[in-house]
């Protein structure tokens, strides 16, 4: 049972439940919100000897369970393995009367997340994140997909879960360094629309870093009612859901151009403040807003620079190939200020030349 407060959030078409302990009801909740034959339980190498056993125990007493391990990282997010995976599936005897279940982070996510859109052209999922970073972003919102030699998540679909269940308890099994890269998406979140969150979430710093279940109960509350929100709003990104890319455009393309030796989260957190440096010069953000952003982001121990690995041009490159590129141009997600985002008369988009771009990264 659930050892503490359970948050549940509206998303729309399914609820967002939150908890400490939470991962004891997992079972029942899955099968309540996505009745199936076959649970098809989905996680990695990293993440299946911590939670997946137990799991697959309390489904088998919903209908027949079983457990398909991809390897752990971004690296790993490919076409091979999602064909490795629906291959699995069918080698199980999953039919159309399948959910899979997420059981994992980001990566997993997006994963089996793909695997339920494509198998029989669309089975339920449900979405069980363990990692910081999937809990208040990746596994809200129903983006799936898998990455190319050309960029990041260039195939996928849009694929929404039939619930999302949060066991916040499970972060304690999450290392440091994976803790810290989910705060760029936390501090991202208060950039984007709470200048009272992105505050509190400064304030919250040591205890999150420490691993403290209340506190980080309230930060993975409030970022999912955050996404949940725009996400309602505006599901197929067309407008406003284009504000929560900030940070992405430069982060993606720097987590690329590292060959992923970068944590999404860490490319995150350079990208926001490049980003935000970038909003200034052009004139659309407040002065000081990329100083501020960059005193949260080192307060978390995040990188807030351009790798001096990486050559200002092979990150501007990258970002030709960022999926929300049009006709050649890259348009980013630039704020106005803490708490608030530029662009509503471009549709959330600025287009921004190269030599501005270049200045910023060098």
């Amino acid at each position: 049972m659930a050892s503490g407060p359970t948050r549940v959030v509206d998303a729309g078409d399914y609820r967002v439940t939150i908890g400490a302990g939470l991962r004891h009801e997992f079972a029942a909740l899955i099968a309540d919100a996505a009745p199936a034959h076959h649970y098809a339980v989905v996680s990695d190498d990293e993440v299946a000897p911590h939670y997946a056993a137990p799991l697959v125990a309390e489904l088998g007493r919903h209908g027949r369970a079983t457990v398909h391990r991809m390897r752990a990282g971004e690296a790993h997010k490919t076409r091979d393995t999602w064909s490795r995976l629906t291959d699995d599936l069918l080698a199980a005897g999953c039919g159309r009367d399948t959910t899979v279940v997420a059981l994992g982070g980001g990566v997993v996510g997006d994963l089996a997340g793909f695997v339920a859109a494509t198998y029989m052209r669309g089975v339920p999922v449900v979405q069980c994140p363990t990692s910081l970073l999937a809990m208040i972003d990746a596994s809200v919102g129903g983006k799936t997909g898998v990455d190319t030699v050309a960029g990041k998540n260039l195939v996928g679909a849009f694929h929404p879960p039939a619930a999302v269940l949060i066991d916040v308890e499970t972060l304690r099994t999450l290392p440091m360094a994976h803790r810290r890269a989910g705060l760029a998406e936390a501090i991202k979140h208060g950039v984007v629309a709470d200048a009272a969150y992105f505050a509190r979430v400064e304030t919250l710093l040591p205890a999150l870093l420490d691993g403290d279940a209340s506190p980080m109960l309230e930060l993975v509350a409030r970022s999912v009612e955050i996404k949940a929100e725009v996400v309602r709003a505006d599901p197929r990104e067309t407008g406003r859901r284009k504000t929560l890319n900030f940070g992405h455009t430069l982060g993606h393309a720097i987590e690329q151009a590292s060959g992923y030796v970068l944590l999404h989260g860490e490319a995150v957190a350079i990208g926001m403040v490049l980003e935000a440096r970038l909003a200034e010069r052009i004139g659309v953000a407040a002065r000081g807003t990329a100083r501020e952003i960059e005193r949260v982001v080192e307060g978390a121990a995040l990188p807030s620079a351009r790798p001096s690995s990486l050559s200002a041009q092979s990150v501007l490159d990258a970002t030709r190939h960022d999926k929300k590129a049009r006709a050649g141009a890259v348009a980013y997600a630039l704020p106005a200020r803490v708490g608030a985002m530029a662009g509503v008369e471009r549709d959330w988009a600025i287009e921004v030349g190269d030599s501005l771009v270049l200045e910023v990264l060098a």
